[in-house]
Formats: C-alpha cells, sequence, structure tokens
C-alpha cells in the first residue's frame, strides 16, 4: 500500500492543488517502511490524482480537496481522506491505526486556499 499526504514541508496542507509537496510512505504489514518527499508538479484540472494514480498511491490525505479531483480520486480507485492536519507521517499513521476518519471538507474556492469548508 501506498498513502500521499498534501504536504507543506512535513505538515499536512489545507488544500490539495496547492500544496508545496507529498510525503509517500509505503507500507507493508500495517507499518511505514519507506517514506519520501516528492514536489508537486502542478495544478492543473485532473492532473494531480492520475499523476498520484500512476505512482501507486492507494490512498491521498489532505485538509481539503476540490470536488473535481475527490471524483477523479473515486473513479481510479484511490481512497480519499480530507480534514487531516498536523504532522503529515502523524496523519499517514492515524490512517493505519483507523484513528483518521475523512470529514467530506470539500475546498469550493480554488482561487482562496483558505476557503475550504464542510
Amino acid at each position: 500500500m501506498r498513502i500521499a499526504v498534501a504536504s507543506e514541508g512535513a505538515t499536512v496542507t489545507g488544500h490539495f492543488g496547492h500544496c508545496q509537496n507529498f510525503n509517500i510512505y509505503d507500507i507493508e504489514n500495517g507499518r511505514i517502511i519507506k517514506s519520501s518527499s516528492i514536489p508537486n508538479p502542478g495544478h492543473r484540472p485532473g492532473f494531480l490524482p492520475n499523476f498520484l494514480g500512476d505512482m501507486g498511491v492507494n490512498v491521498i490525505i489532505s485538509g481539503g480537496m476540490g470536488g473535481g479531483a475527490v471524483e477523479i480520486f473515486n473513479e481510479i480507485k484511490i481512497e480519499v481522506v480530507v480534514g487531516a492536519a498536523g504532522a503529515a507521517k502523524a496523519a499517514a499513521e492515524g490512517y493505519l491505526k483507523g484513528e483518521l476518519h475523512s470529514t467530506g471538507s470539500v475546498c469550493h474556492e480554488h482561487e482562496h486556499s483558505d476557503d475550504c469548508g464542510e
């Protein structure tokens, strides 16, 4: 399993598409065995979900995400967990423990990453 966390450095970002980087965690037997960080290659409609899918990501974690991205992730069978905050690694570990659940927070204003809400 592979988990991606949309991040600003080591912290979960408030808006998926405008994140600085993705922290990627490779999982075996319910534990993180490898972690890496890749820069966000750019925000273009529909691009990032397929980019992460091509990298073998199974779960995406973010503070918030636009509805279009959520739909694409759902179509390509990648689980979306939104409403996360704090350290990216802690979010991934919380997901693995069953303690992190999606709030369903969808961003409605792409121009303003602070306008994410439920």
